[in-house]
């Protein structure tokens, strides 16, 4: 099974939330980051992991994806 790009976009915006610092938050700036970044951002608020379509704070769903999402990357880029 072949990981479809949406969620690779999606995947991507999880994993630059700090997790040591969750009151910090991240913004996507439709016209910076591109179209498909921005659609990312709110395909991930509409499915309640982010608190605002732009990207904002992670929610309790957020943090609990990007853990996974985290860990997984960190597994795979050792050496």
């Amino acid at each position: 099974m072949k990981i479809n790009p949406d969620i690779i976009e999606e995947m991507n915006i999880l994993r630059l939330f700090n997790l040591e610092a969750l009151d910090t938050g991240i913004k996507v700036h439709a016209g910076e980051a591109g179209s498909a970044v921005a659609q990312a951002a709110k395909r991930l608020y509409d499915k309640g992991f982010i608190d605002h379509e732009y990207g904002g704070y992670l929610t309790h769903r957020g943090i609990e994806a990007a853990q996974h999402i985290q860990r997984v990357l960190a597994l795979l880029e050792t050496d």
